[in-house]
């Protein structure tokens, strides 16, 4: 088995690039899903964090996580905090998943703040979606985010420099789909020659 980190910067096109990966046979794995999932009504995760940060994270009963979002990205102790909770029940759904996968598999793990989180993952390979500025500013106003959301996100993530440091692969995602998916298809061959020879 195969596990590659996927990472890039908000805007630069992962979830294309990863399903682009996924048409191609990989197992792909979203950690922002497994995040989602841990704070779900009645787990263990969302019992922690109400009893943590209290009612005013809820809304019709369910973990808001605008507001919960809001209440730590400014405040380094209560991310802690809250990454105290999420982390070791991530990666144990991140476990419970590679446990449950054919063993010829090529997982990639989805993983937006790789670099910038304390990760206890063990990777055979990490790939970096890197974009222009421009268009990354572009998509994130077509998701509708404002100007101002866009560049506190982006200030609040590495610098694609620094996800390149760590990458064993870089993807330019700054040309036509069509590109895009021959770069996927040209990493995916040297995974499964990676996997292969495992």
């Amino acid at each position: 088995m195969l596990i590659v980190a996927l990472t890039g910067g908000i805007g630069s096109g992962k979830s294309t690039v990863a399903s682009i990966f996924a048409n191609l046979g990989a197992l792909v794995v979203d950690s922002d899903q497994l995040a989602r999932d841990v704070l779900e009504r009645g787990s263990d995760g969302f019992n922690q964090v109400v009893s943590e940060f209290g009612d005013e994270v809820l809304a019709n009963g369910q973990i808001d996580r605008k507001a919960l979002g809001r209440l730590v990205f400014n405040n380094p102790s209560l991310r802690l905090k809250l990454e105290s909770i999420t982390h070791p029940l991530i990666r144990k759904s991140f476990a419970d998943f590679i446990a449950a996968a054919p063993k010829s598999s090529i997982v990639i793990n989805q993983i937006p703040l790789l670099v910038e989180s304390d990760h206890d993952y063990k990777f055979d390979a990490v790939i970096t979606v890197s974009a222009s500025i421009e268009l990354r500013n572009n998509r994130l106003r077509q998701r509708g985010l404002s100007e101002q959301e866009i560049t506190s996100r982006i200030a609040a993530q590495a610098s694609d420099l620094e996800r390149e440091a760590v990458a064993d692969f870089v993807i330019e995602n700054n040309l036509e789909q069509g590109d895009l998916t021959s770069k996927v298809e040209i990493i995916w061959q040297k995974l499964q020659l990676l996997n292969k020879s495992n």
